[in-house]
């Protein structure tokens, strides 16, 4: 793929942080209590009251717990895995588990139990910290034999009590000395995320990836000015099993900003009001719910017409912004009416004092980007992945363009290869994937991360995603979904010819099926059924019914944020002669995507209206 003559190849932004070779996250947080010992460094919420927590108390806790741990026998280079919704209690074990030199290993609370088995049997876990009695069912239906795995502890059931109260015997001395082994270039986490295959693969990031990528964040030239200002403060709702939440909850030890926690989203606006964040960590389909319920509180009639009128000058407003010329009078009189009349209240909605969102996982749009912006909010988009410990390029105060990811995050170079592929290098890239050696060399490329994702550079050095090399799907609310495992599975039923998992960019997970019209005659006569043709068959109940089993047994291999919600029938296989198979038969994605655009928009746009009229 050749690029624009306006366009660049390759792209840097400097290094700003300093370190030294044996420092670890344990170091970040020993500094921030050196630093600021007794000012508050999170606020917890306890019986609906947000309870703030000084960066003395959060150590004094992550010393109790991380002393229970060693006293389970957890040795340094030891896994622990986490499996919860993001809570305070996380970060209090993620850095318990660093300061026991032991390495957190998350799980998604809605994890199948064959990934959870998987996870812990290729991570080599020791001790598991779940969030539910039912989480803890779920390990304790896993067979173990094959597992190192030797206990299973309960958050809900007082798990950092518990290993608080069983660490009274370790020593201050040999924690002390378990927090200083660790090195930048040992192992801080493995973070398993969907494989092409189906099975995840173990990405490993070390505490150089942590610490170097967190101090550069802080630095007033990096992201200093989001997270490390006076008064700087974030409200975390993102999983925890993310790299994203897990690299913020990092960050903030070295900017010094306040975090908070909420575990459901149903909840978020009114914490949101409560907690009253600075900046706001999402995305796309958080920013688009807060959109969709603002348009959906203001009614009917000419109250719906005032919203609807108010947001388009929000985005006419801020496109204006560094427009020749300047925002005319007229757009600013109305923009102002606008404020007045219905910005303000998203605004208040947001808590009050956030004046910036950072928007991940997926692309935001443009009339988002503007909408908010118009709103008073500046959205910080950006690109990264696990592989790359979240950010590896985004928009930051004075270097933004919406419609891009931005340049460079600093200490990261990035660079467009031969055929279009994104390739990054820096402190910030993994070390490999868990005992995967042959995924690891094809990673890579002279040293270049290979991100499998295609883009631009512009002549500022700005990068813009075009489209993903890898099959890997990334819903509108940043969930990485391997379509091969639900692919495979379904084509297991026998009136399946071919199906396509779709829901990029989108609110949830869809398929679109062919029927085979060799098996179909048989299975209507075992089930006693008349005889009829693809078409008429592809709209009858009782072979929905029957498909509708195979996507339910499809998805019990997978998470919940990664089943099928919905399925289209198509009418028509896919072929060599249609041109979506490939002479080998195999299905060319892109080419479906573009020929049934119409089927899958209309599929979304069905699935919408139904819970609409649901209520």
């Amino acid at each position: 793929m050749s690029n624009p003559a306006s366009s660049r190849t390759e792209a840097s932004t400097a290094d700003l942080a300093v370190y030294e070779d044996d420092w670890s996250v344990n170091t970040l947080l020993a500094q921030r209590v050196e630093r600021s010992g007794e000012r508050t460094m999170f606020e917890h919420k306890v019986d609906g009251e947000w309870r703030r927590v000084s960066a003395s108390a959060f150590d004094a806790q992550v010393v109790a717990v991380a002393k229970g741990l060693v006293a389970k026998g957890v040795g340094p280079g030891d896994r622990v895995a986490i499996m919860s919704r993001t809570r305070y209690e996380w970060t209090v074990l993620d850095f318990a588990a660093w300061a026991a030199a032991a390495v957190p290993v998350p799980v998604y609370e809605t994890s199948s139990a064959e990934q959870i088995e998987w996870i812990l049997s290729d991570a080599g876990v020791k001790v598991a910290i779940v969030e539910t009695p039912e989480h803890a069912e779920r390990l304790a239906s896993i067979s173990t034999d094959h597992l190192q795995l030797s206990e299973t502890l309960v958050i809900d059931d007082g798990a950092l009590d518990a290993l608080a109260a069983a660490g009274g015997g370790i020593d201050d001395a040999e924690l002390a000395r378990r927090r200083a082994l660790p090195v930048l270039d040992d192992l801080a986490t493995i973070i398993y995320t969907s494989g092409t295959t189906g099975r995840p693969k173990g990405v490993e990031l070390t505490h150089r990836n942590f610490v170097s990528h967190a101090l550069n964040g802080a630095h007033p030239d990096g992201f200093g000015e989001v997270c490390a200002v006076p008064g700087a403060r974030t409200l975390l709702f993102l999983p925890l099993a993310h790299v994203f939440a897990r690299y913020i909850e990092v960050l903030v030890v070295p900017s010094g900003a306040v975090l908070g926690h909420t575990p459901n989203t149903a909840d978020l606006s009114s914490d949101l009001a409560t907690f009253r964040p600075t900046f706001i960590l999402g995305v796309p389909r958080i920013f688009e719910l807060v959109y969709n319920r603002a348009e959906q509180k203001a009614g009917t009639g000419l109250k719906l017409k005032i919203f609807r009128w108010s947001a388009k000058v929000s985005a006419a407003w801020s496109r204006s912004l560094g427009a020749p010329g300047g925002t005319p009078i007229t757009l600013r009189v109305a923009h102002a009416v606008a404020d007045r009349l219905v910005l303000h209240k998203i605004r208040d909605a947001l808590g009050g004092q956030a004046a910036w969102a950072v928007s991940g996982g997926a692309p935001l749009g443009t009339r988002l980007g503007h909408f908010y912006r118009g709103l008073g909010l500046q959205v910080l988009e950006g690109y990264g992945l696990t592989e790359t410990t979240a950010p590896t390029a985004i928009t930051r105060p004075g270097h933004t363009k919406i419609g891009t990811v931005g340049p460079p995050f600093p200490g990261t170079s990035a660079k467009i290869g031969p055929d279009g592929e994104i390739l990054v290098t820096g402190g910030h890239v993994f070390r490999g994937y868990r005992n995967n050696p042959t995924a690891t060399a094809d990673a890579f490329t002279d040293g270049w991360f290979r991100t499998g994702d295609i883009g631009v550079l512009d002549e500022d050095g700005y990068l813009r995603i075009t489209g993903r090399a890898k099959e890997i799907i990334v819903t509108a609310a940043g969930k990485n979904v391997a379509p091969a495992i639900l692919e495979d599975r379904l084509r297991g039923h026998p009136l399946v010819s071919q199906c396509i998992v779709v829901g990029d960019g989108r609110p949830f997970i869809a398929a679109l099926v062919t029927l085979d019209e060799l098996l179909l005659p048989g299975w209507l006569a075992n089930h006693s059924l008349p005889e009829m043709s693809v078409a008429e068959a592809a709209t009858n109940p009782e072979v929905r019914a029957s498909i509708q089993r195979g996507v339910d047994r499809a998805n019990h291999a997978v998470s919940q944020a990664e089943s099928i919600r919905v399925f289209e029938v198509l009418d028509v296989d896919f072929t060599e002669a249609s041109g979506h198979l490939t002479p080998s038969l195999k299905v060319k994605r892109g080419q479906v995507l573009t020929d049934f655009a119409d089927r899958i928009d209309r599929l979304y746009a069905d699935a919408a209206a139904r819970r609409r009229a649901a209520g």
